[in-house]
């Protein structure tokens, strides 16, 4: 028979591990700093403040990504498995988060550099479409309505040569509908759609600081099929990252898929 004394009681919540405290403390400032990443879009795109605070903002919460993630490695190493205090779990989201503050910007930040310094995109550079419909709203955009010229066409034809206009084998009647599904297909607000003149104009805005961009579309016959053009151009800011280009490739698949 098993003694008495021999049968072990379970382990007392007082045995247990005590937590981290740095655990925990590098998991606070994750929050704080994932928050601020967060609020830095928010800010423009309600109107809090303007895009340039935002993005100091974001610097800001880049800064503290970084002292997170090395924070997070000696909590890590304090909360391992088997070793004295617990907390390794939230070490690991610590470190997960801070990377992400720091990286996100960072990624941003590479692909402005590697893009062309503009924020005027379209298929025709020698003639692109204009904007009518759009011009109102784009009243007290600091970035002018207006195309500027060889300089701005030479850059996108260095950044992005695969931008050329789209030749649908439809007549234009066809090819308009065609045209307008695909605008509506990205989400765009339409803002005006006239087959007479064939121009379908747009507003788009991005996802994280809510910058409005605006599109315009120009169909043009030509015998029994259509040529295509689109300009994408930002109200604000010198620079659009590289997201007009991407919004005239993605408005391109639709249109071709």
């Amino acid at each position: 028979m098993t003694n008495e004394s021999e049968v072990q009681a379970p382990p007392s919540p007082t045995t247990r591990r005590p937590y981290s405290r740095i655990a925990l403390a590098v998991l606070g400032l994750a929050i704080i700093v994932a928050l601020t990443g967060v609020m830095a879009g928010l800010g423009p795109r309600t109107g809090l403040w303007d895009f340039r605070t935002g993005f100091q903002i974001l610097r800001w919460a880049a800064f503290g990504g970084i002292a997170v993630a090395i924070l997070s490695v000696i909590a890590l190493l304090v909360a391992r498995p088997g070793g004295p205090r617990r907390g390794f779990t939230a070490a690991v989201v610590s470190l997960a988060i801070g990377l992400l503050a720091f990286g996100l910007p960072w990624q941003q930040s590479r692909i402005a550099n590697s893009v062309p310094l503009i924020h005027d995109i379209t298929t025709d550079t020698e003639n692109p479409p204009e904007f009518v419909a759009v011009a109102p709203l784009r009243a007290d955009a600091p970035n002018p309505i207006a195309y500027e010229g060889e300089e701005i066409a030479r850059q996108q034809r260095e950044g992005y040569p695969d931008l050329r206009p789209v030749l649908l084998e439809l007549p234009m009647d066809r090819a308009f509908q065609r045209a307008l599904d695909a605008a509506e297909a990205q989400g765009w607000d339409i803002i005006d759609a006239n087959p007479q003149e064939g121009r379908i104009e747009a507003t788009d805005r991005t996802f994280w600081f809510g910058f409005y961009d605006d599109v315009v579309i120009r169909l043009t016959p030509v015998n029994a099929r259509t040529v295509v053009d689109i300009r994408s151009k930002s109200r604000v800011g010198l620079s659009d990252v590289g997201a007009n280009a991407r919004r005239i490739r993605g408005y391109i698949d639709d249109l071709e898929g």
